[in-house]
C-alpha cells in the first residue's frame, strides 16, 4: 500500500479553498471573503474565510483547518483504541452557504484527511468527506442536477461507490429527534482507506472538484426569484433544523471541539439569523409542506 503524501493533500486542500472562494464570489459580485489567519498553540493552524452580508450570500465560511498532537483525545480513543499513543494530523477544507434567497439552498462540503503515527509501526490513516444540500422549498430539477454531479465524481470508482455514499449521506444528515433528514443529501464517506491512498486521494480531489459543478448552477437559476416575507420566515425556521443537527450529532463539529480547535472557525457554520417556534406545522398542501412531503424522505433522485 502507497504512504500517505501529506504534503500533497495539503496543497490539494488550500488550492481548493481558493477555487471555491472565487467562484462564490464571482456570482456574488458585491462581498469579498475576509481572511483571518490563525495558529493553534497545541499545534497546526489554518486559513478561515467569511464572506458576509452579500448581494447573493447572507453569510458563507470556507474554512482550512490543520490540527495536530501528540496524543487523540480521549473521546476519540475511545471508540478507536488502535490510536491511543499516537501523534495525529488531521486536516480538511469545511464549508457551509447561507444564501439570502430563499429558494437557493443552503450548502455545506467537507473534504478532510487524518493520519495517526507511531514510532516503528504503520500509520493509520483514512479521508472523509462529502456534501449535502438544504433546501427550503424544493426544486425537483434542482435536486436532480446536484444528485447528477454526485453520481458523476463517483462513477469512475466503480458503479457501487455513489450509491453506496448517498446512502451513507441520507442515513447521516438525520435528525432522530426529529425524525426527519436535514436536506436531500448528496454524499458522505468517512475512514476511507480501503482502496490505497493514491486512488483514496483522487477520489477525494473529484468529490471537492465537482461541489462548484454541483451548487453554483442552482444558485445562478434561483438568485433572482421573488420571495416576501412568508417565505424569508420558513428559511429562518428552517435554519434551526440545521443549528440542530451541527450541535448535536456532526462528527466534524464534535471533534473540533473536542481535540481544542479553535471554536470560532468551528462555528461559522452556524447561520446568522434563524428561528425556533413552538410545535409548528405547515399549511397541508402548501409549497412549505411540500418540503416535508416531497422532498426530505429519501429518494432516488438519479
Amino acid at each position: 500500500m502507497s504512504q500517505p503524501d501529506i504534503d500533497a493533500v495539503r496543497e490539494y486542500l488550500l488550492t481548493l479553498q481558493d477555487t471555491i472562494c472565487n467562484a462564490l464570489e464571482a456570482i456574488d459580485g458585491d462581498a469579498k471573503f475576509e481572511l483571518d489567519e490563525w495558529q493553534r498553540a497545541e499545534g497546526g493552524g489554518g486559513r478561515t474565510r467569511v464572506l458576509t452580508n452579500g448581494a447573493v450570500f447572507e453569510q458563507g465560511g470556507v474554512n482550512f483547518s490543520e490540527v495536530s498532537g501528540d496524543n487523540m483525545p480521549p473521546s476519540a480513543t475511545a471508540s478507536r483504541p488502535e490510536l491511543a499513543g499516537r501523534s495525529f494530523k488531521a486536516m480538511g477544507v469545511s464549508l457551509v452557504i447561507h444564501p439570502n434567497n430563499p429558494y437557493i439552498p443552503t450548502s455545506h462540503a467537507n473534504v478532510r484527511f487524518f493520519i495517526a503515527e507511531k514510532e516503528g509501526e504503520e500509520p493509520i490513516w483514512w479521508f472523509g468527506g462529502g456534501y449535502d444540500l438544504t433546501p427550503y422549498y424544493g426544486n425537483e430539477d434542482d435536486v436532480i442536477h446536484w444528485h447528477s454531479e454526485a453520481k458523476k465524481a463517483c462513477e469512475p470508482f466503480g458503479e457501487a461507490v455513489y450509491p453506496r455514499f448517498k446512502q451513507w449521506c441520507d442515513d447521516y444528515f438525520y435528525l432522530k429527534h426529529r425524525d426527519e433528514c436535514r436536506g436531500v443529501g448528496g454524499l458522505f464517506f468517512d475512514d476511507l482507506n480501503e482502496w490505497g491512498f493514491e486512488r483514496c486521494f483522487a477520489f477525494l480531489q473529484s468529490v471537492g472538484n465537482s461541489y462548484i459543478k454541483a451548487y453554483t448552477p442552482i444558485v445562478k437559476k434561483r438568485m433572482n426569484e421573488v420571495y416576501g416575507e412568508q417565505e424569508r420566515d420558513f428559511q429562518l425556521y428552517r435554519r434551526g433544523r440545521y443549528v440542530e443537527f451541527n450541535l448535536v450529532y456532526d462528527r466534524g463539529t464534535l471533534f473540533g471541539l473536542q481535540s481544542g480547535g479553535r471554536t470560532e472557525s468551528i462555528l461559522m457554520s452556524l447561520p446568522p439569523l434563524v428561528t425556533w417556534r413552538y410545535n409548528w406545522q405547515p399549511e397541508p398542501g402548501s409549497a412549505e409542506a411540500r418540503l416535508y412531503t416531497d422532498f426530505l424522505p429519501p429518494k432516488q433522485w438519479v
